[in-house]
């Protein structure tokens, strides 16, 4: 009789130095940041690290839950270490890219009401909210005026 079957094996990323780079960049860059903007600042302090493997350990991120993504108007996504834990959505600056992480459990209501009546199950959603924060809202009526 054999043992029974443990199940499928994760298999997580070794740590690398290259990857503990990206998480110490990731801790001091306070917006969001793209792929080529993060590699060439990793570069410029020294660190020997591909671009393929930056877009690697950020795809990893992302799928552990520990850095946010967006997608600009050009359609170049950029990421930046979650502040909250757990499901959130985002207010973005359509100027200044500033960003503001807030939970909403009306939309997550919403959204899980909304599977269920089209008969959809294991449902995910990501809700983005642009507009134009305060501060840039402040400076175009000062030039405005």
């Amino acid at each position: 009789m054999s043992a029974p079957d443990p199940g499928p094996r994760v298999v997580r990323p070794r740590a690398t130095r290259q990857k503990a780079a990206v998480d110490r960049a990731l801790e001091t860059i306070p917006d969001f940041v793209s792929a080529q903007e993060l590699h060439a600042r990793l570069q410029e302090e020294g660190e020997r690290i591909s671009l393929a493997t930056v877009y690697r350990t950020l795809q990893q991120q992302l799928e552990d839950g520990q850095v946010d993504v967006l997608r600009r108007e050009d359609g170049e996504s950029v990421y930046r270490r979650c502040e909250a834990r757990g499901h959130h959505h985002h207010l973005v600056c359509r100027l200044c890219w500033s960003t503001v992480e807030v939970t909403a459990p009306p939309v997550e209501a919403w959204a899980a009401r909304i599977a269920a009546e089209h008969g959809f199950t294991e449902a995910e959603h990501t809700v983005e909210i642009t507009g134009v924060c305060a501060d840039c809202a402040a400076t175009r009526a000062a030039d405005a005026g």
